[in-house]
Parts: structure tokens; C-alpha cells; sequence
């Protein structure tokens, strides 16, 4: 199958790097300009935290719902949770999907990495050049949560051996480490958070990624790792949040994107969202409607909520 990356479909956008730690080829490929707002309270017009644009992919024989979103760089959570009702396996031929290639950035943060649990998302800001790239995860199972907190890149690994810890010895059959190759789950590469036994690393499952997996690293695609591990030096700090519902800016509409409360730490989403909206300072200014709509359908999908009455403003 093939598809043009979402960074060609953009305006090109020209900027001069002096003096900065990112060349440009690093800060240029993939990444989405963005503008942090400069006000605290309303809506600055000027901000930009909606980043990336849908596309459309027509399903063909043979393929898999996994297929496409790893083809779009997606981790399959984003791709069922609008599509529930569609066979991942056998999805319909000729169907036409929606491809979510576009997020809100989550709150936190917006230097070196920031992690997402509930929309299982990494961002990674070149803060130099107000630049994102973004990747999909995979995440800790229920039982073994990823942890959220500050925390730094400690050291890195290429080709790292998996030392089991004692309560999963028994699974893999009393097994002390298990050595490079296509059976170590941390894949090809790791990076060591300053949280003992905790990593962001690669893996030799990719239909991992997208899903409540681990026992609380963070997975990556095989080539996405690839591609951050060059470019993230230790001590880069990661920031590892749990925030289901994002709210965002773009060209002077609100947005919301809306994920499942995965470790079911949100006892109330109405409420919690209206408490987050009147921080913002932007409660009036929001469709009530549209705004239950996105919560019940918890689509993954950025979907604006700026009230009619605002459009006229």
C-alpha cells in the first residue's frame, strides 16, 4: 500500500538553525510546527496546539487494520477506537477510512519528551526550533502501569540483553536474561529512564504498539525507535503524563480529543472537562452539545466544540 507522508502534504516551511543542537534534517523530517498559547486565560488566535491533518485511505484486499495504522504511524488503538464496529483482521475492501494523522498536544511540559498514557503517544519537542515529532506506544498492562512523573534519559543501549525481573521468571520458564536477538522484547534499542527498570525501547512485536502490553516500559515501532535513539542524548528530560481528555487551539477554534480512561482514574469526564475548560478560562465560549458528543464517542479524534455564538465573534 502506499501513502504520502502527512510532513509532505504541509506548507514548507523555511527557517534558518544557528547556533542550534538540531540540524535540519533532524528538526525537518516529520516534524509539525507549533505555537504554545501566550495568554493563560481565553484563546490566543495565534496558537497552534492542534498539529498534523486527517487523511483518507481506501482498504484493499489483504490488508489489516494493524497494517494501516503502522503504515500511517499509528499504534492500533487509534485506529479501532473509531472504527470498533470493523473486523481488524478482515476489515471491508473498498471501505474508506478516516486516518486520525492529527492530534491535540497534550499539557505538560513542551521540552524533550512527553508521554501521553491514555492516547499511548510519545512527543518529542525541539523546543529551539518550536517543532514536534510525534510516535505511537505501547504501555503498561493494568496490573503493571507505566508510571507518570518527571523523569531524564539515563543511559542508552544498542542491542540490549532483557534481564528478567523475579516475578516474570516463571513465565519464560525460569529464565535469568534473555540475549539480543529476535526473542528480547526490548528490541533493538533502549532507552533507560532515571527510573529504575523502566525504558523506552524498541520491540520484537510491533502490533504491540497501541496497546496495554508491557509491564510498564514504553514500546515503540522497530523503525521508530531506530529513528529517535540518534537524536535523544541522556539527560533528556521525560515528562509522563495521564491526561484523557486534551484540549487545544487552532486558528482561533477550540478543540478536544477525547481518549478512554484506560487505568479508570477519571471518575466523572464531564466534570473534570468543564473544571479543565474553566482554567482556561474558555467554559463560555464552548458548545455544551459538541462537547458531550466528543466524551461519549471518545473517538481519538480532534473534534472542535467552539460554541456558534463564538464564530461570530
Amino acid at each position: 500500500m502506499k501513502k504520502i507522508p502527512i510532513f509532505l502534504q504541509l506548507p514548507i516551511i523555511n527557517f534558518i538553525l544557528i547556533g542550534l543542537s538540531y540540524s535540519p534534517s533532524i528538526a525537518g523530517d516529520g516534524a509539525f510546527t507549533y505555537r504554545p498559547p501566550t495568554r493563560s486565560n481565553g484563546i490566543d488566535i495565534q496558537a497552534i496546539t492542534v498539529i498534523g491533518a486527517p487523511q483518507t485511505y481506501t482498504i484493499q484486499k489483504d490488508d489489516t487494520l494493524l497494517d494501516i495504522a503502522r503504515d500511517f504511524g499509528l499504534g492500533f488503538s487509534e485506529i479501532q477506537l473509531p472504527y470498533k464496529n470493523l473486523d481488524p483482521w478482515v476489515p471491508p475492501e473498498g471501505f474508506e477510512l478516516t486516518i486520525p494523522t492529527f492530534w491535540i498536544l497534550p499539557e505538560g511540559k513542551w521540552n524533550g519528551i512527553l508521554i501521553n498514557i491514555p492516547e499511548m503517544r510519545l512527543y518529542l519537542f525541539l523546543k529551539k526550533v518550536s517543532m514536534v515529532k510525534t510516535f505511537p506506544i505501547g504501555i503498561g498492562v493494568t496490573d503493571n502501569f507505566t508510571p507518570v512523573g518527571r523523569f531524564y534519559i539515563k543511559n542508552k543501549r544498542v542491542s540490549p540483553t532483557w534481564h528478567i525481573p523475579l516475578s516474570l521468571r516463571e513465565e519464560h520458564g525460569g529464565k535469568k536474561s534473555i540475549p539480543p536477538g529476535p526473542d528480547n522484547p526490548l528490541g533493538s534499542h533502549w532507552l533507560g529512564l532515571s527510573i529504575s527498570g523502566y525504558g523506552i525501547h524498541g520491540t520484537n512485536f510491533p502490533w504491540a504498539v497501541g496497546r496495554l502490553v508491557t509491564h510498564g516500559c514504553i514500546r515503540l515501532y522497530p523503525e521508530d525507535i531506530l529513528h529517535l535513539y540518534p537524536i535523544i542524548p541522556i539527560g533528556t528530560p521525560v515528562n509522563i503524563i495521564y491526561e484523557p481528555v486534551k484540549i487545544g487551539f487552532k486558528e482561533g477554534h477550540i478543540f478536544i480529543e477525547v481518549h478512554e480512561d484506560i487505568y479508570h482514574r477519571i471518575p466523572d469526564p464531564f466534570e473534570f472537562t468543564l473544571k479543565k475548560l474553566e482554567e482556561k478560562g474558555i467554559k463560555n465560549l464552548v458548545d455544551l452539545e459538541k462537547l458531550k458528543e466528543a466524551l461519549d464517542q471518545r473517538s481519538g479524534f480532534p473534534m472542535e466544540i467552539t460554541s456558534d455564538f463564538d464564530h461570530g465573534r
